[in-house]
């Protein structure tokens, strides 16, 4: 683990040296990162490095997260922009990441196109990093966009890293990589993975030299201040600090004699206050997402106590799942500006340093969604409640009545029970495994539950505040099936259709195996060589079967 939180914090690196211009993010959410590496699953793996490397992005940068393939199975236009790219959004991208359903298609070079479309709106150095555990799979020619991409004369680059891709199927991405001026970092395992990113990414050949830095005024003669710096940070002109000092920071960078700023800034956290280097400084007040700057002289012999207010307000959000009930860490919130922008968030009840102004809350919790308005002025302390109104819903799957589902693999999805017109329902939430539990709004519902051959549907309804237990009981039971010699076995159902057809309930190329099979009388279908033969068995509720093809 700790070798792909350093392939990650690799893959992050671009962000820094170009930290001029913005970046998003293009993440594979198709259905092949359920995939596994030293027995995890991709997706899972994903989740938690970026996790952990998006907390340490540098303040400058600007980030954003695509993702494709995660809300349609079989779709090529299942591609949004998750985070727009802005300052501060590590937070978002890793709880939008967390969010994702891994299910779709690989549409990579409609997503990078829309990555670079998105990024196009400024002049600014622009950058995509594409990471994809497949190939095009929607008729697109990722060596053509990238060509495309390099002759609109906009300064763009795509990064490609490819999770366990032959030579032939990276070829088919690298040249994206490699028209645009960027990099393709193929791996087969998590080893090589971490070192072709760190390898190649640290030593950044495609990143200029760092300017030399400005010099800094020689220091003040020890007959001087022991302390010549004590900056002041308000909320508002007139008003209060910050509760906790801590909560705010000072970033102070030397000016030179035209005004520009050294490449090297000093932090001044705590206290505060400290000793300077005589000379012109600018000193940039940062408190939460709220900013302000001024320029300041600083002197050996006197204390130069410059006052900047960042005009922002104490946010305090409080997440309930129904009145006086808290979801703690499972809900979510975020501040929205008006183009999108996170300015804060928090899990459960938490609180955050906002600009004034009018924003958006956007909180999650389980499959509920709120947008509430809200106006903060400078220095406010303010603080506003959520209530999503869900209902806590827990579904058990058993065979036959008294024997329960223990099977892993078993798949629960949530539907909202009213179909649109052309008569598909709107899914809300999922699990794996033989129970689920699910935080729901107030509504009617439809659970259904995949396990071997079954599929059955459980409607319910949920109520506000309330905790509804689900019973599944699927009629069914489990088929140990040998055929000696065999390549391939199939069940199909035994009754033929109007046509003919027997329904295919599952298949095999092993020659022993089993099968969860709802109650009924079925065929299994032996296949050696040419020759095909066909044996009856039956599978009763709750009750296992052994079945031997001659």
């Amino acid at each position: 683990m700790r070798r792909l939180a350093l392939c990650l914090l690799a893959l992050v690196m671009p962000f820094a040296a170009m930290a001029e211009g913005r970046s998003i993010i293009v993440l594979d959410a198709s259905g092949s990162m359920w995939g596994q590496i030293d027995g995890r699953p991709k997706l899972e793996i994903a989740r938690e490095a970026l996790g952990q490397v998006l907390r340490d992005l540098p303040a400058g940068s600007e980030v954003g997260l695509m993702a494709y393939g995660h809300r349609e199975k079989g779709s090529c236009a299942d591609i949004e922009l998750l985070v727009p790219p802005g300052p501060g959004t590590g937070p978002a991208i890793t709880a939008a990441a967390n969010a994702l359903q891994f299910k779709g298609k690989t549409p990579l070079s409609a997503a990078v196109r829309m990555a670079a479309a998105e990024l196009r709106s400024t002049e600014e150095k622009a950058t995509v990093i594409l990471i994809t555990d497949g190939i095009e799979t929607c008729q697109a020619d990722p060596c053509s966009l990238g060509a495309e991409l390099e002759a609109s004369g906009v300064d763009f680059t795509a990064h490609v890293v490819g999770f366990g891709l032959s030579e032939d199927e990276g070829a088919q991405v690298a040249c994206l990589a490699k028209a645009t001026g960027g990099l393709y970092l193929q791996a087969s395992d998590l080893q090589s993975l971490s070192d072709a990113l760190v390898e190649v990414v640290l030593e950044d050949p495609a990143s200029p030299p760092a300017p030399e830095p400005v010099p800094v005024p020689e220091p003040a003669p020890a007959k001087a201040l022991k302390k010549n710096f004590d900056p002041v940070l308000l909320l508002a002109a007139g008003g209060q600090g910050p509760e906790n000092p801590d909560d705010g920071y000072f970033e102070v960078w030397a000016l030179d004699t035209t005004g520009q700023k050294a490449e090297k800034s000093e932090i001044f956290y705590g206290d505060r206050d400290g000793l300077l280097p005589p000379g012109r400084y600018l000193v940039q007040a940062v408190l939460g997402s709220a900013r302000a700057e001024t320029e300041v002289a600083v002197t050996a012999d006197q204390l130069s106590q410059p006052v900047i207010v960042v005009n922002a307000a104490h946010l305090t959000v409080r997440l309930m799942s129904a009145p006086g009930v808290e979801t703690g860490d499972s809900g979510y919130w975020e501040v929205l500006g008006g183009d999108g922008g996170n300015l804060g968030f928090g899990f459960g009840t938490t609180s955050a340093y906002v600009p004034a102004g009018d924003y958006t809350l956007h909180a999650t919790f389980g499959a509920a969604d709120l947008r509430e308005n809200i106006s903060l002025r400078p220095g406010e302390v303010v603080s506003h409640d959520m209530t999503f109104g869900t209902g806590k819903v827990v579904l058990s799957s058993f065979y036959a009545e008294g024997l329960a589902v223990e099977d892993p693999q078993q798949f629960i999805e949530v539907f909202g029970a009213k179909a649109d017109i052309q008569g598909n329902r709107k899914s809300v939430a999922f699990a794996y495994g033989p129970t689920g539990s699910f935080d729901l709004p107030p509504g009617d519902y439809v659970a259904e539950v995949s396990l071997g051959g079954v599929k059955a549907a459980f409607p319910f309804t949920a109520t506000s505040g309330g905790e509804l237990a689900v019973t599944a009981v699927l009629n069914a039971g489990v088929a140990a099936l040998t055929a000696p010699g065999a390549s391939y076995q199939e069940v199909l159902s035994a009754k033929a259709d109007i046509a003919g057809n027997r329904k295919s309930l599952g298949f095999s190329f092993e020659e022993s195996w089993q099968i969860v099979l709802p109650a009924g009388d079925y065929l299994l279908q032996a296949t050696r060589g040419e020759v095909k033969t066909d044996t009856p068995f039956a599978v009763t509720a709750g009750e296992r079967v052994e079945i031997t093809a001659p």
